[in-house]
């Protein structure tokens, strides 16, 4: 049996179908992830139990961490995506929260952070009041690039809508020391999250939207591997960008 499991059921004081209506399963899989030590739930599954029982998914599923050593270039690739939108919401709010030092939001339009993440701007400011850098690189809504694209997607929330929502939001942060927003046409098919040593990529298909693009979890295990590469990618992006509010009082 997987006792550390049952032993968090036991103290968070949830039967098994309690826990599955939290975790979005049918009851009799939970009963089986108790019941068949070796059962290794799907990631989205166990970021989701990991939250509601209040306990680490490698102290619920030690298979995880035996399954994450690796020795060959892949080894920084914690968890692999079809689509942006299949990543648990919970692992988006623990790298947010657990960032100390930089957070780096450089999708295309950043729109989906402020629906699917509660308080959104709250937990930035929090973030920059304790010393965090955040910043945004997003899209300038007025591109030819933007237009470009939004004949591609084709869809009816057009991509400079999405890239107005995310400014409108930020107007109302960007008082606070230590969130900057930059515009840039140079990540128009791909998008980086960095959040510390670890990081969301979605590279952009086309003829679709971001929420379909694969995902890759990448967490930093060395020099000048995927996550170095991709970091350094996000900063020549924001040292060509162009600040955001230049305009209108000269900050960034």
């Amino acid at each position: 049996m997987n006792e550390a499991l049952q032993r968090a059921m036991t103290k968070a004081k949830l039967t098994d179908r309690q826990l599955a209506e939290r975790c979005g399963v049918d009851a009799k899989t939970v009963t089986r992830w108790i019941t068949e030590a070796g059962r290794l739930p799907h990631a989205r599954h166990r970021w989701a139990a990991a939250e509601v029982l209040g306990e680490e998914e490698s102290v619920l599923w030690p298979a995880t961490v035996r399954k994450a050593i690796k020795v060959g270039p892949d080894r920084e690739v914690v968890s692999v995506y079809p689509y942006r939108s299949g990543v648990p919401a919970a692992l988006w709010r623990t790298l947010i929260t657990g960032a100390e030092r930089e957070l780096i939001f450089a999708g295309y339009t950043n729109y989906f952070l402020w629906l699917e993440q509660a308080r959104f701007g709250t937990a930035l400011r929090r973030k920059a009041a304790a010393g965090c850098r955040v910043r945004f690189i997003v899209g300038d809504p007025d591109s030819e690039l933007t237009r470009s694209r939004e004949e591609d997607e084709d869809v009816a929330l057009t991509l400079s809508t999405r890239i107005r929502v995310t400014l409108a939001e930020l107007e109302k942060i960007r008082s606070r020391p230590g969130i900057e927003a930059r515009f840039s046409g140079g990540h128009a098919h791909l998008s980086v999250f960095l959040f510390d040593n670890d990081m969301i990529v979605t590279p952009l298909l086309p003829h679709s939207v971001g929420h379909d693009a694969p995902t890759l979890h990448l967490h930093r295990q060395q020099d000048d591997g995927m996550f170095d590469r991709f970091a350094s990618h996000v900063e020549e992006l924001w040292g060509r960008g162009r600040p955001v509010w230049e305009e209108t009082d000269g900050t960034a």
